[in-house]
C-alpha cells in the first residue's frame, strides 16, 4: 500500500510538472512578441525604445513586459519619465513613452542643460533636442540635476513657461528666448529676431500676429521691433541686417 501511494505521488508530481511545462511552453509561444507599436517618443527612435525595453531573458514576452513596465521609469535613460507596455493581443504590444517635460535649456560649454516648467534641471546632454528653445540671459553659478537652476529671480521660470505655452498655442517654434538685464524679451526664429519688450499684458496679442509676420519675413535677416503693442492693427518696423 505504501508503494502504491508513493507511486501515485510520483505520477501526480510528474503530471503536475508536465502541465506546468506545457503551460509554460504555451505561454512562451503564444505571448512571444511579434509586433510592437511605439508612441510618445520624441528623443529616441522606435528601434531605440524597443532596445531599451525588450532586453533580457524574457524581453520578448508580452506578459512579462506588461508587468515589468507598468508605470515604471527607465533608469539611466535621459528624458524618459515613465514607460507603459499595453498588451493589444498575445503577440502584439504597444509601448507608451512618457517623456520628461522640457521647457527650455541653457548651454554650458558643449553641454545642453534642460529644465522643466518650475526650473528644475531635468537632464544634461551633449545632444540638442529639436523644439526646445535655448534660454539666454539667465545668471547662475552652478547646476545640479534634480534641483532648481539657481537664478537670481526664480519668477523668471513663470515667464518662460508662459512664453513657451503661447508659442505652442500659435504653432511657433523659437530657437532662442533671450532676457536682457532689464527683463525685455527677444525671440529668435532662424535669422529673424523679434524684440517683444517686457509688456506682459500684451504678450499674447503680439505672438498672435507672429505667424503671419514670420511667413512674410522667411529667408530674411533682421529685427522685428514689437516692443510696444500697436492697437491699430499690428504695424511694426522690421530692420534688415
Amino acid at each position: 500500500m505504501f508503494k502504491s501511494k508513493r507511486k501515485g505521488i510520483i505520477i501526480l508530481a510528474a503530471l503536475t510538472v508536465a502541465v506546468l511545462l506545457g503551460a509554460g511552453a504555451y505561454i512562451r509561444e503564444a505571448y512571444t512578441v511579434r509586433t510592437v507599436y511605439v508612441e510618445g517618443n520624441v528623443h529616441y527612435t522606435e528601434d531605440e525604445i524597443k532596445a531599451f525595453v525588450m532586453k533580457g531573458l524574457l524581453g520578448d514576452n508580452s506578459l512579462y513586459l506588461s508587468f515589468k513596465y507598468k508605470n515604471r521609469g527607465l533608469e539611466g535613460i535621459p528624458f524618459v519619465d515613465v514607460i507603459d507596455v499595453d498588451i493589444l493581443s498575445p503577440d502584439t504590444v504597444k509601448i507608451i513613452v512618457y517623456e520628461k517635460t522640457l521647457t527650455g535649456y541653457v548651454k554650458c560649454l558643449d553641454t545642453y542643460v534642460y529644465f522643466d516648467r518650475d526650473g528644475y534641471v531635468v537632464e544634461s546632454s551633449s545632444v540638442r533636442t529639436v523644439g526646445v528653445p535655448q534660454v539666454t540671459g539667465l545668471e547662475f553659478d552652478h547646476i545640479i540635476t534634480g534641483e532648481i537652476l539657481p537664478v537670481k529671480n526664480p519668477e523668471i521660470f513663470k515667464r518662460i513657461l508662459n512664453i513657451t505655452m503661447l508659442l505652442q498655442k500659435y504653432s511657433l517654434t523659437a530657437d532662442k528666448i533671450h532676457f536682457n538685464p532689464s527683463g525685455e524679451v527677444t525671440l529668435y526664429f532662424q535669422e529673424v529676431e523679434v524684440a517683444l519688450g517686457n509688456e506682459a499684458a500684451t504678450l499674447e496679442d503680439k505672438l498672435m500676429l507672429l505667424p503671419e509676420f514670420l511667413s512674410k519675413l522667411e529667408g530674411r535677416n533682421g529685427i522685428l521691433q514689437m516692443q510696444v503693442y500697436d492697437v491699430s492693427g499690428g504695424k511694426y518696423t522690421f530692420k534688415p541686417e
